[in-house]
């Protein structure tokens, strides 16, 4: 069974960093898409990028293009999402997803209705 475990999260000032961990277990994920999302209270989830496990190929929505990268590290079975200059607006949950490349479509990966595995998030709130 796959479990997606993310940790990381906090209160940060404008400007800083913070560096989000999602541990994964349950299976090998070569070949899989690892999604970060977030969702803010009283709005919708949102796509904040993603990676291939295997290739390290990533994507990044416009908001965060430039500030944040994600990447993994295979030996510990972890997707990071390292985010720097972070924003008032930047605040949320942050989750991190799952979903084998079946087949590849840059739009397909965007959207959160495309995977069906999911950690439980971490909360990340920028305030001075």
């Amino acid at each position: 069974q796959v479990q997606l475990v993310e940790s990381g999260g906090g209160l940060v000032q404008p400007g800083g960093s913070l560096r989000l961990s999602c541990v994964a277990s349950g299976r090998t994920f070569n070949g899989y898409i690892m999604g970060w999302f977030r969702q803010a209270p009283g709005k919708e989830r949102e796509f904040v990028g993603f990676i291939g496990w295997n290739t390290g190929n990533t994507y990044y929505a416009d908001a965060v293009k430039g500030r944040f990268t994600i990447s993994v590290d295979n030996a510990k079975n972890t997707v990071y999402l390292q985010m720097d200059g972070l924003k008032p607006d930047d605040t949320a949950d942050y989750l991190c997803a799952a979903q084998e490349n079946i087949f590849w479509s840059q739009n397909y990966y965007t959207r959160a209705s495309s995977y069906p595995y999911w950690g439980q998030g971490t909360q990340v709130t920028v305030s001075s």
